[in-house]
């Protein structure tokens, strides 16, 4: 299984390919800025003759979720996936929740599907497992990939150095700490953020973690 980070442009969150022999997801869609070039980052990875089977949303924030309509319109039946608090946000394209209006954008109203803590996503010769992580909205996921020992946190973790938000409506700083806690409990070898370099080393990622937390 290949697992690859297109690095975010500008505000977008980092989009994250994960390709198995079985199928191709992507984690997260970035906003609508640039979501052309991130359809043409996509295909120039699989080739222009395989499909992206689902994307899978971090967040209903713009800077994860933009994209999503666009990107998944661009691969006949790739379906969009967030959790169920997140759903209304999306499909009906609300401009405040999920902060298009902070970036003086429209949010696209996109079709998803829910998903929920502890689904599996069989990608062949490896999967993906999706974890309810709310804190910086109630609707926030991760993704575990147990066979990289790797996490994807999305806006939970924007950066290493930079915590999260929970000042802003859906947002509860005593969940960010419970949601932190159980990362810290899957010791991770690796954790992508939501921009920036991955948090590499079972000790840095630790180090990382404790110092969010406290």
């Amino acid at each position: 299984m290949r697992v690859l980070r297109l690095p975010a442009i500008h505000h977008d969150a980092n989009l994250v390919l994960i390709k198995g022999t079985l199928g191709t997801l992507v984690v997260d869609s970035g906003t609508s800025w640039y979501q052309g070039l991130q359809v043409e980052r996509i295909k120039g990875i699989i080739g222009e003759d395989e499909t992206l089977d689902r994307i899978l949303l971090t967040s209903k924030r713009f800077p994860c979720s933009g994209g999503a309509l666009h990107i998944s319109q661009s691969f006949p039946g790739c379906t969009v996936h967030i959790h169920h608090e997140g759903q209304a946000a999306l499909e009906t394209g609300d401009f405040f929740t999920t902060w298009a209006n902070r970036f003086d954008s429209d949010m696209p109203s996109t079709k998803t599907e829910s998903v929920e803590d502890g689904e599996m996503f069989a990608l062949g010769n490896g999967h993906v497992e999706s974890l309810h992580l709310p804190g910086h909205s109630s609707d926030g996921m991760g993704y575990w990939i147990s066979e990289s020992n790797m996490i994807l946190l999305g806006p939970l973790v924007p950066r290493a150095d930079r915590p999260t938000r929970w000042d802003l409506p859906g947002g509860c700083l005593p969940d960010i700490v419970t949601s932190l806690k159980r990362i810290l409990l899957l010791k991770p070898h690796s954790i992508l953020p939501l921009q920036g370099p991955a948090i590499k080393g079972v000790e840095h990622c630790k180090e990382v973690l404790k110092r969010h937390i406290e």
